[in-house]
């Protein structure tokens, strides 16, 4: 499987270098670097002490992490560009009823290298037709 280097400051002593638990684990374990509360129903920028230097070609996928998205607590929002040279923080929501306490070092989620292309948006004043048309929500079965 390729390998890609991504370089990584800690702008904390304390901080934790994300890491892949198995090597086919596609998701990166990502730390917090301090204690915090999310209350019910509260969104927090969760600081992780590092910063990422992505390669040109690729962005950081921020993903859930299932044993948190079981308790109620989603990542919101979730791509970093290779461009950013800023601390990586995690936004979590708590969509819970109850405090949920993420303790210094704990995994707040994952992070997938994701390569991408950038698309040249052309205007049209029609689009080809599909068979599935204008069928929105739902409209593919179950």
């Amino acid at each position: 499987m390729p390998e890609t280097t991504v370089k990584i400051k800690k702008l904390h002593p304390e901080a934790k270098i994300p890491i892949h638990v198995t090597k086919q684990a596609a998701g990166c374990d990502i730390y917090a670097v301090e204690s915090l509360i999310i209350e019910p129903g509260e969104t927090k920028k969760v600081p992780t002490g590092i910063a990422l230097e992505i390669p040109e070609g690729f962005y950081l996928r921020v993903e859930d992490r299932s044993g948190l998205a079981l308790k109620g607590v989603h990542r919101v929002g979730g791509i970093v560009d290779s461009d950013y040279r800023g601390e990586l923080f995690v936004m979590l929501h708590n969509s819970g009823t109850l405090p949920y306490k993420i303790e210094k070092h704990d995994r707040i989620a994952q992070g997938i290298i994701t390569p991408f292309s950038q698309a040249d948006f052309e205007e049209v004043f029609e689009l080809s037709q599909s068979e599935r048309g204008d069928k929105g929500f739902h409209s593919t079965g179950k």
